[in-house]
């Protein structure tokens, strides 16, 4: 008589695959965004400085790709966006629905609360406006805190124009003074990530020479990789020990018409 044969089969969790990217405004760069998705297939694209108002803003082209969008944007400056081939729920727009609209989108896909962020750059040290992204990055943990646990699965997302330690930036000893390396902007960074947060691009790739931002303004600045590491993908550790994979994609950098950033993803098998 014989024993009966057991097979156990281990279902492994789906991919759920996210992205930022900077798109230095998307009616200029919208060739860039469609070509993008269909070769890459995320569940979620971030998007900052949209440079467009609600209105113009090409819906129906990322319609039409398999998209669904939400944004809040203005004429030549700023401006969010979600992109998902999911359902986008509970949206909301600037910290408390109050506090920056155009630079801070907040949803909820697929069980996840997606944070896409653009904070201010800052012009200078002396400049009020280095002030104010220092009160920026003081809002979003004050609107952290009071609303949010990180033990909840967040993402935290997008153009945050602050390279954190010194091999995110190319030359750092003579960036000191810099408002996206200067050393008071990268400790509002390290309390993001004091509140809660994992660097989910570092937790995978610790090399130097990673970048995100090459400066248009710098002669070859992509070839010779004269670059910043501004671009991030934060997630509470209950989502980061999920984290598979995170890179840099460089090729969309070199497209024709291209913005001075490109896409950073990261993966998670849920």
């Amino acid at each position: 008589m014989g024993g009966e044969t057991i097979i156990i089969i281990y279902m492994e969790g789906k991919i759920f695959k996210v992205a930022t990217f900077n798109v230095n405004s998307i009616r200029s760069r919208i060739h860039i965004i469609k070509r993008w998705l269909v070769k890459n297939s995320p569940d979620v694209l971030c998007l900052q400085e949209t440079k467009v108002e609600d209105s113009l803003f090409p819906v129906e082209e990322i319609k039409n790709i398999g998209y669904n969008s939400v944004y809040r944007g203005e004429k030549r400056y700023n401006g969010v966006a979600i992109l998902s081939s999911m359902n986008i729920e509970d949206v909301e727009y600037g910290f408390d629905n109050q506090m920056d609209g155009t630079r801070f989108i907040k949803a909820i896909i697929n069980g996840i609360t997606i944070m896409n962020v653009y904070v201010p750059q800052g012009k200078s040290i002396e400049h009020p406006d280095y002030k104010y992204k220092l009160r920026w990055f003081d809002g979003l943990i004050d609107y952290l805190t009071r609303n949010f646990s990180p033990e909840d699965m967040i993402l935290l997302m997008g153009d945050m124009n602050v390279a954190p330690t010194e091999i995110d930036v190319t030359n750092p000893r003579s960036k000191l003074k810099h408002v996206c390396f200067h050393e008071k902007v990268r400790e509002k960074f390290y309390k993001l990530l004091d509140w809660g947060f994992v660097d989910v691009f570092r937790k995978h790739k610790p090399e130097p020479g990673e970048f995100t931002f090459w400066d248009y303004r710098v002669k070859d600045a992509l070839k010779r990789n004269i670059g910043w590491r501004v671009d991030h993908i934060l997630a509470t550790r209950p989502l980061a020990e999920k984290s598979i994979n995170s890179y840099i994609d460089r090729e969309p950098r070199a497209w024709e018409k291209p913005s001075d950033h490109t896409f950073l993803v990261a993966e998670f098998r849920l």
